[in-house]
């Protein structure tokens, strides 16, 4: 059983509790109709797995160090250009 249909089924389990005795005697109809709505939910909201978010999360940590590395860099040559005008 993969991630979604562990959701789904702890969705369907919450849902199921606040239904009303009557409708929850429904049974096996009402919660396959209700795990598709909520799948179908899950599709749209285009949500990313954990593994996919902490990669993600490395690549930006990655850039934001490299992005600060070659803005030193450039801090230090327009300096370094600055100090070589000022010699002039």
């Amino acid at each position: 059983m993969n991630r979604q249909d562990n959701l789904v089924n702890r969705i369907l389990e919450l849902v199921g509790e606040q239904l009303p005795e009557g409708v929850a005697a429904l049974g096996q109809d009402l919660r396959h109709n209700l795990a598709a709505a909520v799948k179908e939910s899950l599709v749209k909201m285009d949500l990313v797995t954990r593994e996919e978010f902490e990669i993600q999360t490395r690549v930006l940590a990655r850039t934001r160090q490299r992005l600060e590395k070659l803005e030193h860099q450039l801090l230090e040559m327009e300096h370094n250009l600055a100090q070589g005008k000022r010699a002039e």
